[in-house]
């Protein structure tokens, strides 16, 4: 990786490609999303040890629960597993693990398995690993006016203060507040389009599609998306 002071502090990778890697090697797109996983702990590793603060992984989309009932059961226990598995890890490295999304879909297993991770590696303070499971930018953003709307009903007195909210005001409705905007968004496997992801959040984003399947986007892949990022003239609609 190049030196440089061009360090994102939030990356985002939308990991596509599973289950197309699968199918490359005469396999059920299953054995897709369970080698994926190992790019998952080559890329958390990579941002240990690169300074990255944040890196936030889009898992399952809302829209993903319309897939093969096989399909998001062997998801959904593939999660669970994974989650039981790699605290040991995540703890040795440092890394302070959330998971954001509507959660009131999961199964109460899952949510429970999350919530023991979670404060488990609470305390940790290397990196921020954000996994993004049953999530939409969609309902995210609503679910954001409907806090707002329940707020406003209930202290009717903050009216002006609502309706003069800036944009920075309304982050902290949102499933990611407190969390920075992520300065760079990777989606892995040529698709170009962001999915309906981080709709908000990734407004000045930086974007960087490959051509590279996720089960195949390791750490050398990392480092070049970082450095493909360094190179980048950040100007978030000013004149410099």
């Amino acid at each position: 990786m190049e030196d440089h002071k061009g360090l994102p502090v939030h990356v985002s990778i939308i990991m596509d490609g599973n289950g197309r890697w699968a199918q490359e090697r005469g396999k059920e797109r299953i054995f897709g999303h369970a080698e994926g996983i190992e790019s998952v702990r080559a890329c958390t590793e990579a941002a240990v040890e690169t300074g990255v603060r944040y890196l936030s992984l889009f898992a399952f989309s809302e829209e993903n629960w319309s897939r093969p009932e096989k399909e998001v059961g062997f998801l959904m226990e593939m999660m669970l597993k994974s989650l039981k598995e790699e605290v040991p890890k995540l703890l040795s490295n440092g890394v302070k693990l959330v998971v954001l999304g509507h959660r009131a879909r999961l199964s109460d297993s899952l949510n429970a398995t999350i919530d023991q991770c979670m404060a488990e590696t609470a305390g940790n303070t290397a990196l921020t690993l954000i996994i993004f499971l049953s999530y939409s930018g969609k309902w995210d953003i609503l679910q954001a006016a409907k806090k707002m709307a329940v707020e406003l009903m209930e202290h009717p007195e903050r009216k002006d203060s609502i309706l003069d909210m800036e944009p920075e005001g309304f982050d902290r409705y949102l499933v990611t507040a407190g969390i920075p905007d992520p300065d760079l968004i990777v989606r892995t496997s040529g698709e170009q389009r962001i999915s309906n992801y981080l709709l908000w959040q990734g407004a000045y984003s930086e974007f960087l599609f490959t051509d590279v399947l996720w089960p195949d986007f390791r750490k050398e892949q990392f480092r070049e998306a970082l450095d493909e990022y360094a190179r980048r003239d950040r100007r978030y609609g000013k004149v410099k």
